[in-house]
């Protein structure tokens, strides 16, 4: 029988379900900003990609928060890394889930205070507004800049569980996520 919650020895499947299907989202969010910005405007396979961005980053907000909420409900029970790398774990997770946060938020903030509003599989989230709200626009101008941070940390991220733990260190923090 598959466990949901977490345990001190690995993740449940709720835990795996959200990272992996996450990771599969940011790595098409990414891809779509890649297209963005590397292709010529007008050219269709931009277009494609980038027409799926704001529902994506929508709903990746929305599955970052129920990841959190889960996650603070199974931090009792969630497997740990003692001494300095368990410390130095820790930080790169509050970092990377910040950036998580802050990137859609910046840009949910803007589309709150803008002319155009923000719709999201047809059900209004945000009314036009008559004149853009200056304030609730100013943290958007950082939103590309922060999608690229958070596109670094998580190629660090992977990095430290594929090259540091599975590789050099040999040992089973891959697959306390992998489910083995």
């Amino acid at each position: 029988m598959t466990q949901l919650s977490d345990t001190p020895t690995r993740y449940g499947a709720v835990s795996r379900l959200l990272h992996w299907g996450m990771a599969a989202l940011f790595a098409a969010q990414f891809i779509s900003a890649a297209a963005h910005w590397a292709l010529p405007r007008e050219n269709t396979l931009r277009e494609l990609l980038w027409g799926y961005h704001t529902t994506l980053g929508v709903t990746l907000f929305a599955l970052i928060l129920v990841r959190g909420l889960w996650g603070l409900a199974n931090i009792q029970r969630r497997p740990t890394n003692a001494g300095l790398m368990g410390q130095a774990a820790v930080a790169g997770h509050v970092v990377l889930y910040a950036l998580m946060v802050i990137v859609p938020g910046v840009r949910l903030l803007a589309a709150a205070g803008g002319t155009r509003g923000l719709s999201y599989f047809g059900v209004q989230i945000f009314s036009p507004q008559t004149a853009e709200v200056a304030w609730m626009q100013a943290p958007a101008e950082w939103h590309g800049e922060l999608g690229w941070i958070l596109a670094l940390v998580v190629l660090g991220h992977i990095f430290m569980a594929v090259v540091w733990h599975r590789l050099m260190q040999r040992d089973d923090v891959l697959s306390t996520m992998a489910g083995r």
